[in-house]
């Protein structure tokens, strides 16, 4: 259980999943696909679904790279949380939507694994939610020229850790989407 104890409520966080960030992705249409799915899912069970759209030098507000991919769409209604940082919480008003809403546990997916994924779900649980983390709904690119590992690893590592990690209060999880009801 959350150390957000007046927060009962689940939300799915979907995490930069832009034409610029997954162009040259690893498994980039199934880990599309499997979000999409999980957005239905939650759309179908009224959990909220929350969307986080990342700017910056590389990526500028409002070009064509900076769009969420053409395979998901955006209710109007739900929230998009525009960041500068890999923390999703960072300088942004995302722990105010939660808030709002009772989130007090996060399913997550997008990208970039070894980034803004990692970053968001250690933030999450420094700021005491419970992080679901959907092991078949995050991705990267390779940057293994530049010595990381291989973007198939970098998924697996995390997956690996998350699902392990531990903190007072708070849990982790690592699920595949198949697996996950709202």
């Amino acid at each position: 259980m959350s150390t957000l104890s007046d927060r009962p409520n689940t939300a799915l966080l979907v995490v930069d999943v832009q034409t610029g960030v997954v162009g040259e992705a690893y498994e980039r249409d199934q880990v599309v696909a499997n979000i999409g799915t999980l957005v239905g899912k939650a759309r179908a069970g009224g959990v909220p679904v929350v969307w986080v759209q990342h700017s910056g030098e590389n990526l500028p507000k409002d070009s064509d790279e900076w769009q969420l991919v053409p395979e998901l769409s955006r209710d109007g209604s739900e929230t998009l949380v525009h960041k500068t940082y890999a923390d999703s919480f960072e300088a942004t008003d995302l722990e105010q939507v939660l808030g709002r809403a009772g989130i007090g546990h996060l399913v997550v997916a997008g990208a970039q694994t070894d980034e803004c994924i990692r970053s968001t779900i250690h933030g999450a649980m420094v700021r005491g939610y419970d992080v679901t983390l959907i092991g078949d709904a995050h991705t990267t690119e390779d940057l293994s020229e530049w010595g990381a590992p291989t973007p198939d690893k970098v998924v697996a590592h995390t997956n690996l850790y998350w699902a392990n990690h531990r903190a007072p209060g708070r849990t982790a999880a690592v699920k595949k989407t198949d697996e996950v009801t709202f």
